[in-house]
């Protein structure tokens, strides 16, 4: 049974609720300073996906993928990142369609279930390594999962994936962050989508209708209207149900983990599925009460964060 029940994770004292766990290490941790070096790529489609890499020569490389309207750069990215680079790992944080400092080629965005350009950059990257790692935050998590547990043909280099504060089921968990107090955190998503948004249509003006835009005052408002219909779903019902990477758990062949907190605003009680877990594999889930969303601060602020530290265990053997 891979439910991970005991963990050590023990949040800073002034820290004292969900809110508070998210919000602090989202604006008041710097991302750490690495000498990433940039490289574009172009996918099958004739549009192009910015990847940040750290070599140290190494023959095993972690991939790790962003959040909603995160980029390579954010701290919780350079911070996994720093975790893996200093123990002789090679890094590659990617940038999804159009979080890169450029506007992307193609009327399209990203979304929860694009893995047609993780499995580019997986295939691209994984060329010169012998074992290939898959770390995705929030969004970048449900892609993740939902990479690994698709039908289709996959590098063998591939050894474990992690997830972290991941939306399994995304109806559920979109409902959840658009109501009550957590819906400060869909207003600040939708600002800059909705900016994307108007970038994107003084490109494709015939494919990205703008009159609709004013009315949208949810996420699901903006995946019924925008991300849906742009990536060739009926509605955000649609979106959601072919995307959430809980459908997909019970294929993934290689280890897995879950890692998300009981106290995340952004989780709805069905990314916590603790029912299904008890009969997978190769999934374990460990879900500690509290740690935020994408948080998991440490007590001592000269300490890695408890998700940098898990994640490398995880990675390193212990399971």
């Amino acid at each position: 049974m891979p439910i991970i029940h005991k963990t050590n994770y023990e949040y800073p004292p002034w820290l004292f609720n969900g809110h508070l766990q998210t919000i602090f290490p989202a604006l008041m941790r710097p991302s750490a300073p690495l000498p990433f070096e940039r490289e574009r790529i172009i996918t099958p489609d004739g549009d192009f996906l910015d990847l940040d890499w750290l070599r140290n020569g190494s023959k095993n490389l972690v991939i790790i993928s962003h959040g909603l309207e995160g980029n390579s750069k954010r701290p919780y990215m350079t911070g996994m990142a720093r975790q893996f680079y200093t123990q002789s790992f090679d890094l590659l944080n990617w940038n999804y369609r159009g979080c890169s400092e450029e506007m992307n080629n193609k009327p399209i965005f990203y979304h929860s279930g694009a893995t047609y350009d993780l499995h580019h950059v997986v295939n691209y990257a994984s060329a010169s390594y012998e074992n290939v790692f898959l770390i995705g935050f929030s969004l970048g998590g449900n892609l993740t999962l939902k990479y690994l547990g698709e039908k289709r043909e996959r590098s063998p280099k591939i050894k474990k994936g992690i997830a972290i504060s991941v939306p399994l089921h995304l109806e559920s968990s979109c409902i959840k962050i658009s109501t009550g107090e957590n819906i400060i955190y869909a207003k600040r998503f939708l600002k800059t989508l909705k900016e994307k948004v108007v970038k994107k249509a003084k490109k494709f003006p015939d494919e990205i209708p703008l009159g609709i835009l004013r009315k949208i005052k949810t996420l699901q408002d903006f995946d019924d209207h925008y991300t849906g219909p742009l990536h060739g779903f009926d509605d955000a019902h649609d979106y959601y149900e072919q995307n959430s990477s809980l459908y997909f758990l019970e294929n993934i062949e290689v280890p897995a983990l879950i890692l998300s907190a009981q106290n995340d605003p952004f989780l709805s009680d069905k990314c916590f599925p603790i029912s299904l877990g008890r009969k997978l594999d190769q999934v374990w889930m460990e879900f500690p009460k509290y740690g935020g969303h994408v948080g998991f601060s440490p007590r001592k602020k000269e300490d890695i964060y408890w998700s940098e530290k898990r994640s490398f265990e995880f990675i390193t053997g212990n399971l």
